[in-house]
């Protein structure tokens, strides 16, 4: 018997055992009303599509590689692109169009990116949609009513992940310079995917040591070419949080960070609603960020 309780409070990363680091990566068990809050998503969403119309673009051949443009009425040339969350595998783009909102009434022309959903595709290949998409925009960015040279990214949970491994990216290779993208935020997401495959994740994650390290961003810090805005929930998970205060901390040594920002009394997927109202201390805080970020130098 105490062998088997020995076997049972074994620990695999950090101080947890596999049920608690499992549970640190179900954020839809740690809360109560993540069905409720992502009921608001598709509504917000839905009545934004029918009042800001999106002009919808391909960016490569897989029927899920779209983007969604929200042109802003009155222009300041500067553009968001935005990458939805979902544990890399929930969720399209139609369902976060309520973050353009505000930032279109702000002068700011939001792009909503879809990606393919894991696992039917993997990981790198994912990575590879999110850089085509960026490459594209940049291209068209003009026919958009973007400065091209005024472009940043942003990303929610596993999309926060994918900005900031997409910028990972020898650019040159794809048509676009070095600092294609002037900033970013990364609102609550995790950097290294070491510790989420060792846990239940690993089930539908399927990459090589070596894709885990090339796709753990945190380990090459000193690559990112841009100024970073962090930020989480104060009820995110206890990984969740480690993860942005971590990063933060890897991006200050490397001189890349800007601004780290707990946000409190909201959760996971409470978060990400604030991006689509004006009156939000995260909203103002990445529109401050941004246009810091892209003002011409």
């Amino acid at each position: 018997m105490a062998q088997a309780n020995s076997s049972k409070q074994k620990r695999v990363f950090l101080n947890y055992t596999q049920a608690e680091l499992d549970r640190n990566y179900d954020q839809r068990g740690w809360v109560s009303n993540a069905n409720e809050v992502i009921a608001r998503y598709i509504a917000a969403s839905n009545e934004v599509r029918g009042a800001l119309t999106p002009h919808t673009e391909t960016y490569g051949e897989h029927p899920d590689e779209q983007i969604d443009i929200f042109p802003a009425p009155r222009p300041s040339g500067a553009g968001i692109i935005f990458l939805h969350g979902g544990a890399w595998r929930n969720f399209t783009k139609d369902d976060f169009s309520f973050v353009a909102k505000g930032f279109v009434a702000s002068g700011i022309t939001a792009v909503i990116v879809n990606f393919s959903k894991l696992p039917p595709v993997r990981l790198p290949d994912v990575v590879l949609q999110v850089r085509r998409a960026i490459a594209r925009i940049y291209e068209g960015a003009a026919t958009f009513g973007i400065d091209p040279h005024r472009l940043y990214l942003c990303g929610h949970s596993s999309g926060a992940h994918l900005a900031a491994t997409a910028l990972l990216t020898d650019w040159s290779t794809c048509g676009a310079p070095v600092d294609v993208i002037k900033g970013c935020a990364c609102i609550s997401g995790c950097y290294d995917l070491h510790p989420v495959l060792l846990s239940a994740r690993a089930d539908y994650i399927k990459v090589t040591a070596e894709e885990m390290h090339a796709l753990s961003p945190q380990r090459h810090v000193e690559r990112l070419p841009c100024p970073f805005f962090v930020t989480y929930a104060e009820h995110d998970t206890d990984e969740f949080r480690r993860h942005s205060e971590d990063f933060a901390e890897a991006l200050r040594k490397a001189g890349r960070l800007s601004v780290l920002l707990r946000v409190p009394a909201i959760n996971h997927f409470e978060i990400i609603e604030l991006l689509g109202r004006r009156e939000t201390v995260l909203f103002r805080s990445v529109v401050s960020h941004l246009l810091e970020s892209t003002a011409s130098r």
